[in-house]
C-alpha cells in the first residue's frame, strides 16, 4: 500500500479555513464524476450536495454523471475532475499496470452488486447455474466469469454474450442472465411478471469492492487535507442518504437523470440495505468507506490465480488507507 500522511495538524487547518470559508460564502469547488447515469447508488454524494455536508467542509462540489458516451476517468486523467466514482479494484489494478496514478481512497460498495438471475423453477442455488446457459457480457466474461471458471468450474460453453436485452432469458428458463444487483431483478419483475432468484456474485466469493472514490496520487500529495475533507463528507452523506431524510438527494438525482423514477430508487436502496452492499464486513467496525489492505489483496490474489491479472503487479500502489477506516458517520446509524 502506497503510503500518504494527511497529518491532523494540516487537518484541522483545512476544516478551521473551511469553516470560515462556509460562513463567507467561499467554497473550494471541485469537480466528481460518477461512472454511470445517476441513481440511488450514487445518493450519498448527492445527499451531501444536498443538505450541505459537503459546503460545511468548505468544498463546492459538482457532480458529473457519467453514462454510455461519457469517459468521466478520462477527465480525472486529464484533470478536468477531481474526484471519479471507480468501478471496482480491477480498474484500479490496470491503473498501475498501465503507469496511471489513480489511487483509491475510499470504497463505498463493500460488496459488488453483480449478479447471475434466474427462473426460480430451474436454479435455487449457485451450483445449479452451471447447468443453465448464461448470458454474460464480454466485459464480464473476461472479468468475473473467468473467476468463475477457475473457482467455481463453470464452462467458457455455456456463456452466451448478453446485449443487455432480457427477451432472451425471458423466453428461456435454461438460461441465467448477467445483471446488477439493483437493475435487471427489478426489469424482470416489471416485464416478467415474476420475480427471479437473484445471486450475488460477492456471496459466492468475488471479493473486489465497487463504487470506490478515486483521486489522482498528485491530488493526496499536495492537498491531502481536501481529499480528507471529500472523503469525510461523502462517507457522511452516505450515512444520511441510507439512513435518514434522503428526498432532497432523490430529487436532484432524478433531476440529472429523468428516467429514475420513485419506485426505481426505492427499489435499490431497499436491495443495498438488504443485501449489506455498503454496510457489511470491515464497515460495520470501520465505517462505511472502509477499505483494506487484507481484502485488497485476497482480490488480487483471485485475478490472478484466473489468469485475469498478472501476478508480479504493485497492487498495493493502487489504494490508500489514509482517509477511509475512521468510522465517520457511525453515529448516524439507528441502533439495531
Amino acid at each position: 500500500m502506497t503510503s500518504y500522511t494527511a497529518t491532523a495538524t494540516a487537518i484541522l487547518a483545512f476544516a478551521a479555513a473551511a469553516t470560515s470559508a462556509a460562513a463567507d460564502g467561499h467554497l473550494k469547488k471541485v469537480v466528481f464524476g460518477t461512472n454511470w447515469l445517476a441513481q440511488a447508488e450514487h445518493g450519498g454524494f448527492y445527499q451531501s450536495v444536498a443538505d450541505g455536508t459537503y459546503a460545511a467542509c468548505g468544498l463546492d462540489v459538482e457532480i458529473v454523471s457519467g453514462g454510455p458516451q461519457v469517459n468521466n476517468r478520462a477527465l480525472l486523467l486529464a484533470g478536468r475532475i477531481d474526484y471519479h466514482m471507480g468501478g471496482d479494484m480491477l480498474q484500479a489494478f490496470n491503473a498501475v499496470k498501465e503507469g496511471i496514478p489513480v489511487v483509491s481512497v475510499a470504497a463505498i460498495f463493500q460488496k459488488h452488486p453483480q449478479v447471475i438471475v434466474a427462473h426460480p423453477e430451474t436454479a435455487s442455488s449457485w451450483d445449479d447455474l452451471k447447468d443453465l446457459t448464461l448470458l454474460i457480457g464480454d466485459n464480464g466474461y473476461t472479468s468475473y466469469y473467468q473467476w468463475m471458471i477457475a473457482e467455481h468450474g463453470f464452462t467458457p460453453e455455456q456463456r452466451v454474450p448478453y446485449t443487455f436485452n432480457p427477451a432472451p432469458f425471458l423466453a428461456d428458463k435454461n438460461t441465467g442472465m448477467q445483471g446488477y444487483l439493483s437493475s435487471e431483478p427489478f426489469v424482470v419483475q416489471k416485464e416478467g411478471g415474476f420475480t427471479p432468484n437473484v445471486f450475488l456474485i460477492a456471496d459466492a466469493g468475488y471479493s473486489t469492492y465497487a463504487t470506490t472514490i478515486e483521486t489522482m496520487a498528485g491530488t493526496i500529495e499536495s492537498s491531502p487535507e481536501e481529499v480528507a475533507c471529500f472523503v469525510d463528507a461523502s462517507l457522511t452523506g452516505w450515512y444520511n442518504y441510507l439512513y435518514g431524510d434522503n428526498a432532497a438527494a432523490n430529487e436532484l438525482i432524478k433531476a440529472d437523470n429523468p428516467d429514475m423514477g420513485d419506485d426505481k430508487i426505492a427499489y435499490a436502496i431497499e436491495k443495498m440495505l438488504e443485501n449489506g452492499i455498503v454496510v457489511s464486513g470491515d464497515a460495520e467496525t470501520m465505517g462505511i468507506g472502509a477499505i483494506t489492505e487484507e481484502k485488497v489483496g485476497d482480490f488480487y490474489g483471485k485475478m490472478v490465480a484466473a489468469g485475469v491479472i498478472e501476478e508480479d503487479l504493485d497492487w498495493k500502489a493502487s489504494f490508500s488507507t489514509a482517509f477511509a477506516n475512521k468510522g465517520v458517520g457511525m453515529d448516524i446509524k439507528p441502533a439495531e
